[in-house]
């Protein structure tokens, strides 16, 4: 198993982190990591829900949401053979704003050698993601275009 994991402050109140990261549809805008993502089974933020999240460098991936708090965080799933991982994404209040934390757990027996191969490019994407979280929660020109139900 291999987990990488970020945390970044945020200058922004958790509802409105929220409302950036769970608008999965838009993080191609804001993240250079993430090339598109379009919703398979479902439309917004639901256990069961799914999607398929394409990468640069990395093939096509599906992922199952498993768990969702409102407001506050949601977990989805991706397996392949021998390979299990764990995407989580949470926002907590902190001084001056928010806490995001974002993190990828690799299980299964590919786990701990996906994790090393892919390493520099999981490390850089992850980064991309907070950083980009970051910026577009912080933007007071962005807002939103269509409310989506359990954000």
């Amino acid at each position: 198993m291999r987990q990488f994991r970020i945390s970044i402050d945020i200058a922004a109140p958790p509802e409105r982190v929220w409302e950036v990261m769970s608008d999965v549809e838009r993080w191609h805008e804001w993240t250079p990591s993430v090339s598109g993502i379009q919703w398979v089974k479902g439309r917004e933020l639901v256990v069961g829900n799914r999607v398929v999240i394409r990468q640069p460098k990395f093939p096509p991936a599906r992922w199952t949401l498993v768990a969702i708090e409102p407001g506050r965080s949601f977990t989805w799933v991706s397996p392949a053979p021998g390979l299990r991982v764990v995407g989580h994404h949470s926002v907590a209040p902190a001084p001056g704003g928010s806490l995001a934390t974002l993190s990828l757990e690799l299980q299964g027996a590919l786990g701990g050698l996906w994790g090393r191969l892919t390493k520099g490019i999981t490390e850089r994407y992850i980064a991309f993601e907070a950083t980009g979280l970051k910026a577009r929660s912080e933007d007071p020109g962005f807002h939103r275009e269509s409310p989506i139900a359990n954000r």
